[in-house]
């Protein structure tokens, strides 16, 4: 299963109401990605680590979350300022890193890392369970949400088919090369888990049948707003009316 370090804790944005932080982190995300404007981008990571800190959340988990993207990001500082006309900052032989192509390489890192920050603070700290039940109650789809927490739920069970498949042929000692015989093998592999997958959907349609499922998942956790989740709401509207501001004015 997932580790869902964050969707542990105490922190007051933990006692948000979920609706209210997807609502947010959706528009906040998306003001985020239209903006351009250094300040406002430099403004929208430092409120995103304010997030993270007010919610509380390990630094060492939030590092390791982050050491994926810095990957990505790292590509795009080797290829992008190479890549754009204009104004050189610095050239050797042929290779030149002009200014365009650096400020673009800036705007995305800024705001890759603070979108991912705030997602960390306002969506990890909820449960994929209360995320699926939270969506639904802002009017997604019933099927997207039943598709979502299903996937969820099942693919780490196809994840062990996998493993189970792969165990198999080393005890009979295969050992994967570049050759015809690799090639059949892992088909083989693939192909016995699809069966497997098939076979297993059939088997939990058939239990949930069983038990009387009607296309919907009841939940015990009602959603109710108290007078944190209106303060939270002003606040957040605030900052995101300042920073579109910031941005065209």
């Amino acid at each position: 299963m997932i580790k869902e370090p964050f969707a542990i804790g105490n922190s007051w944005i933990h006692k948000i109401d979920p609706r209210v932080k997807v609502i947010f982190a959706t528009i906040y995300a998306y003001v985020i990605a239209l903006s351009n404007r250094f300040p406002v981008l430099l403004t929208a990571l430092l409120i995103s680590i304010l997030l993270v800190w007010f919610a509380h959340l390990d630094l060492r988990e939030v590092i390791g979350r982050l050491a994926v993207v810095f990957l990505f990001l790292l590509l795009i500082w080797v290829i992008l300022p190479f890549t754009f006309e204009g104004e050189t900052l610095y050239q050797f032989r042929q290779l030149k890193i002009t200014l365009p192509g650096v400020a673009f390489s800036a705007r995305i890192t800024l705001k890759t890392m603070a979108i991912l920050l705030s997602f960390m603070a306002l969506i990890s700290t909820m449960t994929i369970a209360t995320l699926g039940n939270t969506l639904n109650s802002l009017g997604l789809s019933n099927k997207l949400v039943l598709l979502f927490l299903m996937t969820y739920r099942y693919i780490f069970v196809i994840e062990e088919e996998y493993r189970r498949l792969r165990t198999a042929v080393k005890l009979r000692g295969f050992r994967p090369g570049t050759n015809i015989h690799s090639y059949k093998t892992f088909a083989y592999i693939i192909g016995m888990l699809f069966v497997r997958a098939s076979i297993r959907a059939e088997r939990v349609h058939q239990a949930m049948r069983c038990r009387g499922f009607k296309g919907k998942f009841y939940t015990l956790n009602d959603f109710s707003s108290a007078g944190q989740d209106r303060l939270f709401s002003v606040l957040f509207t605030s900052i995101t009316i300042g920073l579109i501001m910031l941005e065209y004015y």
